[in-house]
């Protein structure tokens, strides 16, 4: 169910991520500067190109005319009109002469030059202006020829004469610009994509290197360390990697080597004690059995002091336990086990048979260190009885692979904030309280021995939750077929 959204989370990793993001800004910054520079160029060369075309086009069509005085007398004949036009057409002009409403043979229609070119003609200015004909650019070119009479004086009828030539050359030479400008700009982004791409792979490089190296140190490997290239913030973000690693492994190493002494002084002093306990348990049941003929406070005393000798004889015994879970020399002495029989018996040792009801199908069979599982149902069932409230019950299911009990009880159930450290060592719920009936490692003890049944490719486990009816509910699972992997030691 999970392998689609992790797929869609890579594709997206990979659409959003660093590489994507490096390769999209310089492919960014190489059109956009390559669309600046081409698009500058075009218009540039565009505008030049069309200028020297109009000017030596006005040029051209201005010393025709004049080359042309004197023409004769006004108004000119139809024939003059076209011998003007004739002697002013070439290969590459198309001229038409008009007088008044007269126009040469020659020539396009007047109808297609633009009005206010006419009138700054005939204002007797040189103008020109690019129109369009059939999709073709056309430049027409304008001007008026004045005659002077005899007298000097200036004649109030002239000709106009306008060429109109075409652009199609000059068209030509900016569409082949516009091409090579789209080809330079095609160029630059590859360029920009192999750039990106090599800068992409000089900047992630590192990067990467830094997320494995992350990565390996997250999973325990404080030997892990970055090789330190260059100078740059890369450079820095390595260096300072590796001197957290290096204070990162200094500071566990010291913690490690403070837990290991804290374990082993727990150890030993749980040794040391053993011997001096051993007496006192005995010295204790003396007193505990001469309590009775003892007078007032002596009895309570005796009686106390026995309890109390007990007490911290099992607090010893769970250190001990906890010391070889640490050490990793605790191991399992399996045998095939009827659970039902083995629950039964344990139940039975510690008077609880009425107190519980035990829903024990038989026949469920399992390979198992019935001592242990006899620590976990006693727990177990202890805590149910002392915190829970009555009727206490125990539930035995046998599936293929695993062997369940549950133990439930009708009290109050575990508060929320109880429930994530209900297995932790010495832990309290109630943090009023000095100190306990029990020694504060029951529940770990039982998880521990939970955990410490495997059968290579299940491990047991220990759960606490509240039910829904209210209560509190353990759930123990083992493996039907656990292997024995005893420690160092051997050891129970």
């Amino acid at each position: 169910m999970t392998s689609a959204p992790r797929g869609w989370r890579r594709v997206f990793g990979w659409v959003w991520g660093l590489r994507a993001r490096l390769m999209l800004a310089f492919v960014l910054l190489g059109v956009v500067t390559a669309v600046a520079v081409a698009g500058y160029i075009y218009i540039d060369a565009r505008t030049v190109i069309l200028k020297k075309a109009q000017d030596s086009a006005v040029v051209t069509l201005t010393d025709k005319v004049k080359r042309m005085f004197p023409i004769g007398e006004l108004p000119p004949s139809q024939a003059k009109l076209d011998e003007i036009a004739g002697e002013l057409s070439d290969r590459d002009d198309d001229p038409v002469v008009l007088y008044g409403t007269r126009k040469s043979a020659y020539g396009p229609d007047p109808a297609i030059f633009p009005q206010t070119l006419r009138n700054a003609v005939r204002g007797g200015h040189v103008a020109w202006q690019r129109i369009s004909l059939r999709g073709s650019p056309f430049l027409v070119i304008g001007t008026e020829m004045v005659f002077t009479g005899a007298d000097g004086t200036t004649q109030a009828d002239a000709l106009e004469i306008y060429s109109v030539r075409s652009l199609l050359p000059e068209q030509d030479s900016i569409d082949e610009l516009a091409r090579r400008a789209a080809v330079a700009g095609g160029a630059a982004l590859v360029f920009a994509v192999l750039l990106a791409l090599l800068a992409a792979r000089g900047v992630l490089r590192p990067v990467r290197e830094l997320d494995k190296a992350a990565h390996r140190l997250g999973e325990g490997d404080l030997s892990t360390r970055l090789r330190v290239r260059g100078s740059d913030e890369l450079a820095r973000v390595s260096g300072t990697f590796n001197n957290t690693a290096d204070a990162l492994e200094r500071q566990v190493s010291e913690l490690r080597r403070m837990e290991s002494d804290a374990r082993r002084f727990v150890a030993d002093v749980s040794h040391e004690l053993r011997t001096p306990l051993a007496a006192m348990t005995a010295v204790a049941d003396v007193l505990e059995e001469e309590a009775a003929g003892l007078p007032g406070d002596a009895g309570q005393a005796a009686r106390q002091v026995s309890q109390e000798t007990h007490n911290l004889n099992r607090l010893v015994n769970d250190l001990i336990e906890v010391s070889r879970f640490d050490s990793g020399t605790a191991g399992l002495l399996l045998d095939e086990v009827d659970v039902a029989d083995a629950v039964s018996a344990s139940l039975h040792a510690r008077g609880w048979s009425e107190s519980v009801a035990a829903d024990l199908p038989a026949g469920v069979m399992a390979r198992l260190d019935p001592r242990r599982l006899d620590v976990v149902v006693a727990n177990l069932v202890g805590n149910a009885l002392r915190h829970g409230a009555p009727p206490v019950s125990l539930r035995l299911r046998g599936e293929p692979d695993w062997v369940t009990i549950e133990v439930s009880d009708e009290g109050t159930g575990l508060d929320p904030h109880v429930l994530p450290r209900v297995f932790d060592r010495f832990y309290k719920a109630d943090t009023a309280r000095t100190r306990s009936e029990g020694s504060g490692l029951g529940l770990a003890i039982a998880w521990e021995n939970a955990r410490l049944h495997s059968d290579g490719e299940r491990t047991g486990s220990l759960v606490a939750a509240n039910r829904d009816s209210g209560g509190a509910m353990f759930t123990l699972r083992l493996p039907r077929q656990a292997r024995s992997h005893d420690g160092p030691g051997g050891g129970q």
